[in-house]
């Protein structure tokens, strides 16, 4: 994983760092999102994000960028998207759980409710999937995790 505060951090690390963003002022409430978006090129790059969001006062974020072949089917992409999303959510979850952090993860899609929207068939698999992993889910408008973090840094 990758942070523009922290730079290069494993999975321990990131999980530390988020710790002590929360130990640092824990009157607050925090939502902890994960979400993966993807641009076409030559290949696929795809970023997925962890980010931490202080409610009302700012948060950090933690990145990760893979260069897969070309994925042209929309439904395989957002399969894929969705997948790294989830396993990257069990990992933190595992994680959280070590380190007693007790903050629920949400995982947010990149696909939307634009009935005219390519991935708009995909909503009741994808987030039955995410529901049926144990997570909470938010769908465009309100994944910024997915549609505005992930997708900034993959462009």
């Amino acid at each position: 994983m990758h942070s523009k505060t922290f730079g290069d951090v494993s999975i321990d690390e990131m999980v530390s760092r988020i710790k002590e963003f929360i130990l640092k002022d824990n009157n607050c409430n925090y939502k902890i999102t994960i979400g993966t978006d993807s641009q076409n090129k030559n290949l696929t790059k795809v970023v997925v994000v962890v980010a931490i969001h202080r409610i009302g006062s700012g948060g950090i974020f933690f990145y990760d960028i893979k260069h897969v072949h070309k994925i042209s089917n929309v439904r395989q992409k957002i399969y894929y998207e969705t997948a790294l999303s989830l396993e990257l959510a069990s990992k933190v979850s595992h994680a959280f759980a070590e380190a007693n952090i007790q903050e629920d993860i949400e995982i947010h899609a990149d696909i939307g409710s634009n009935r005219k929207g390519k991935t708009y068939p995909l909503i009741n698999e994808i987030t039955g999937w995410i529901t049926g992993e144990g997570y909470k889910y938010q769908i465009k408008p309100y994944s910024y995790a997915a549609s505005c973090i992930a997708d900034k840094i993959s462009k």
